[in-house]
């Protein structure tokens, strides 16, 4: 078996041939395997070059792609109906929750980019509790913070405390 010097940690003799691997995928929690891909990996850091003589590269890629695109679909989805059910348009979402632009919320729901983790993770909370987007909305009406936390000095370090 014909070994090479490895390009990305330098190790001699490192990169070693593989043929018919499979492999497994995974972007948030969906999965995707690619079956009979040949290459060299490294034996110290794991770093793989394709086979040139073989598509295995292109279809690995074009996983990945198809995989990113069908999680951020499926995210989309989910907030669009978490949003209907709440009975909030796009614009009252953006105002009350991300704060984003005024396109941020469509392109979310289309699955052109992936919505912040915070963002997320409020939607199904209101999914799941949705009688929280009264105190949400409530919450937003008074949201200036300035005031809202006092100081109180202490030997080695300040602790912050609710007035």
């Amino acid at each position: 078996m014909k070994t090479q010097q490895c390009f990305s940690c330098g190790a001699r003799e490192g990169m070693r041939h593989f043929e018919g691997r499979g492999e497994t995928l995974t972007v948030k929690g969906m999965e995707c395997r690619v079956d009979d891909l040949s290459g060299r990996e490294c034996q110290k850091c794991g770093e793989v070059e394709w086979d040139p003589d073989t598509d295995s590269g292109e279809r690995y890629g074009e996983a990945g792609d198809a995989l990113v695109i069908a999680a951020r679909q499926m995210i989309g989805a989910e907030m669009k109906r978490t949003r209907r059910k709440l009975h909030l348009t796009q614009k009252e979402t953006v105002q009350l929750l991300s704060g984003g632009g005024h396109n941020a919320f469509s392109r979310y729901e289309r699955g052109e980019v992936f919505p912040p983790k915070a963002l997320v993770l409020l939607m199904r909370l209101l999914d799941r509790y949705p009688h929280l987007l009264a105190d949400a909305k409530a919450l937003a009406e008074g949201a200036d913070l300035r005031g809202t936390f006092k100081f109180t000095q202490h030997k080695e370090h300040e602790t912050p405390t609710v007035s």
